[in-house]
């Protein structure tokens, strides 16, 4: 029997479809010498930092960094049941090979190894590596698979990726959040960059003077013409009383031919950008479409940055055309101009996966059952190779200079010579009533209008007007543009066989976005992201280094020559332990002048151990000079923040339903009186210390013993 493990069930059910492995069993398939089984994402994790010893579970100075000596995994809470199966499966006497069907990419790699590892799995691995979940593409993946040692690099990089954002992440987040003493600080090699970019903007928003400026605004025989800019409205008046009965003369007329090349196929970022221009989805929402797409077999696999097919797809691509044509996908589709497939063909321009195409299955129309919701991402995605293969858009741009009495308007007009690929951009925008809106490859102060006039010729001057504006502030991100400098962020700084650059991949970038929404640090406003009073205060405190893209660039570069076999994985880890290793001792204490967290603080007093302040945080009342005094608890009883208070003010407080040694309870009077030290093994048989209160105990009149 050949074992096949894919990355989700939905994948799983399509390939043991394809095998004939129809029978069906508690999570897998099987038949005609086949088991298909399935991973659920990530089965297995790392584990956190408690499990490499018990100085891990408190957060505090002294117990970083946190750098394992030998890496510990686990199977993921709630998918144990599966990856006992799995495990069962990999290591059935009846099963001689296993095949890797996770995606085709380094984290499908990592995925499928680490459940390998941990089933301690040592059959031979072979290697499926296809874009499409299409009968015929997986057909022809099987009868070309491939020995999974060629892989090895592969996975090795992988594994580089995933204790390297551990070691960050995890000692970055403990060090700032210990420092500060406030909410949990998330520190990530991804998102702190993103955040960073969001704060800049914010700061150039908030920094920004309105300042008003004058124009004329001139109507000569219908043509539209604008001066320059003044000062004050008073120079704009006078300006314009000096044009006062005065003609307006064609000095100059300046026609240029433009063309508009066709764009490029979707990835996965571009296809993000564009849903949330069009209809206002938020990354995560279309890779999720995207997705449940994919696995009903209506488009190619979605989590890819290629924008090309590869050379051998031409006649792919004509066949899924056709099948657009046929599927009647666009209500007001123009006929079908004349595709360019050769536009869209570059073997050397694709990575793991090729762009994201519809496949042949959309020719099937109502059979299969989507969300008007994910309709409207693949009639985007059809619409997109309709565009991509289609003639270039031409038109003309003309700039009339007149002046009136020594004054220069300008007119700018636009004439569309030839729609070319836009005729299906229309036609979606009809289908889905979307308005079109400006965007970068439109020419700006164009007007869509034809001037017919010629150099030297005298027009009358109909109205003239004084228009008061104002200089912008720079705008806030959307999702859209935010992706895109994601996209953008560093790439300069990365080498050109670099597999994923900008920051993150087009697989984790929606990921990234919503924690950041979810941690606190960036709210939405309609399609705008703005960082929040939170976020713009840590990227305040967090140091150039975890901040800018630079690391991401200097990882994902070594990470090729690791992918290559050229570096070692050691080498790479080496280098990114010494990093944090520095950052833990160069940020060693801050003060409390130099914390913008600490205005948020209540001060519930003073701590009678060591003299610090006690304060509130995430996890409840806590000492800042992290001294182990306990404040939270007395006798059993969790303490209000008002008793609390009177605890540490040195009053007596009542606490009543006290558990008795004969299984009554009591009420009791308490008061401080010094602390004492406590040491005993909760049930786990963890040894438990710190510091507690010493009470004097009196008694209610009715409970006196």
């Amino acid at each position: 029997m050949q074992l096949v493990i894919a990355e989700k069930p939905s994948v799983a059910n399509s390939i043991a479809d394809v095998l004939g492995a129809k029978e069906r069993k508690d999570g897998y398939r099987q038949g005609n010498g086949y088991y298909v089984s399935w991973c659920v994402g990530h089965l297995v994790s790392l584990c956190q930092p408690e499990s490499y010893g018990n100085e891990y579970e408190k957060w505090n100075y002294e117990s970083l960094p946190i750098i394992p000596d030998n890496w510990k995994y686990e199977v993921k809470s709630g998918v144990k049941k599966q990856f006992d199966i799995v495990s069962k499966l990999m290591n059935s006497d009846d099963v001689k090979e296993v095949v890797c069907a996770t995606d085709a990419g380094r984290e499908g790699e990592l995925i499928f190894r680490l459940a390998y590892n941990e089933a301690r799995c040592h059959k031979p691995i072979l290697r499926l590596w296809i874009s499409s979940m299409e009968e015929s593409a997986i057909k022809e993946g099987f009868r070309n698979l491939k020995p999974g040692k060629e892989y090895d690099n592969l996975y090795k990089s992988a594994l580089g990726r995933q204790q390297a954002d551990w070691l960050v992440g995890i000692n970055g987040t403990r060090l700032f959040t210990v420092l500060y003493g406030s909410k949990v600080l998330k520190v990530g090699r991804v998102q702190t960059p993103t955040l960073a970019m969001l704060a800049d903007r914010e700061l150039e928003i908030m920094n920004f003077k309105k300042c008003p400026f004058y124009t004329l605004t001139m109507d000569a025989e219908g043509i539209i013409a604008t001066s320059g800019k003044y000062e004050t409205a008073d120079l704009a008046r006078q300006a314009m009383l000096s044009c006062e009965n005065m003609p307006a003369k064609v000095m100059s007329v300046q026609r240029d031919e433009k063309t508009l090349s066709a764009p490029k196929l979707y990835d996965l970022t571009s296809l993000q950008r564009d849903a949330n221009k069009l209809f206002g989805f938020t990354a995560k929402q279309t890779l999720d479409y995207t997705q449940s797409l994919y696995e009903k077999k209506l488009v190619t696999y979605p989590r890819t940055d290629s924008r090309f097919l590869s050379d051998d797809m031409e006649e792919t691509a004509m066949v899924v055309i056709n099948a657009i044509k046929e599927a009647n996908m666009l209500a007001t589709l123009p006929d079908i101009i004349e595709p360019s497939i050769s536009k869209v063909l570059n073997s050397k321009k694709v990575t793991d996966h090729h762009a994201i195409i519809p496949t042949v299955e959309i020719a099937k129309g109502g059979k299969v059952d989507i969300t008007e919701k994910e309709r409207r991402i693949l009639c985007l995605i059809a619409t997109r190779l309709l565009e991509a293969t289609a003639m270039a858009h031409k038109y003309t741009l003309t700039k009339t200079v007149l002046r009136c009495n020594r004054i220069e308007f300008v007119n700018k007009s636009k004439a569309i010579r030839d729609m070319g690929f836009k005729v299906y951009e229309q036609a979606l925008r009809d289908l889905f009533h979307v308005e079109k809106a400006k965007d970068s490859d439109d020419d700006e102060d164009y007007r869509d209008n034809d001037v017919n006039v010629s150099e030297g010729q005298v027009l009358k001057v109909n109205e003239m007007t004084v228009k008061e504006q104002f200089t912008k502030a720079p705008a806030h991100y959307t999702e859209a543009t935010l992706l895109s400098a994601m996209e953008k962020a560093g790439a300069s700084e990365m080498d050109d066989d670099v597999e994923r650059k900008g920051l993150g991949t087009p697989a984790t970038r929606a990921d990234i976005i919503e924690k950041l929404v979810n941690d606190g640090f960036v709210r939405r406003e309609k399609k705008q992201m703005i960082p929040t009073e939170d976020g713009m205060k840590l990227i305040t405190i967090l140091p150039e280094q975890v901040k800018s893209p630079k690391l991401t660039a200097d990882w994902e570069n070594e990470l090729v020559l690791v992918a290559k076999g050229e570096r070692t994985i050691d080498d790479f880890m080496k280098g990114i332990k010494k990093m944090v290793t520095d950052l833990v001792s160069t940020y060693n204490c801050i003060s409390e002048e130099d914390n913008p967290f600490s205005k948020q603080r209540e001060e519930y007093g003073t701590c009678p151990k060591c003299g610090s302040i006690v304060t509130k945080g995430k996890y409840g009342v806590y000492c800042t000079g992290k001294c182990g005094m306990t404040f939270s608890k007395a006798m059993g009883k969790t303490l209000t923040d008002n008793e609390v208070k009177a605890l540490l003010l040195g009053k007596k407080i009542l606490l009543k339903n006290l558990n008795g040694k004969n299984g009554s309870t009591y009420d009791a009077y308490v008061k401080p009186n010094g602390i004492k030290e406590y040491n005993y093994p909760n049930k786990d048989g963890k040894l438990m210390t710190g510091y507690q209160y010493a009470f004097e105990m009196t008694f209610p009149d009715k409970k006196k013993s």
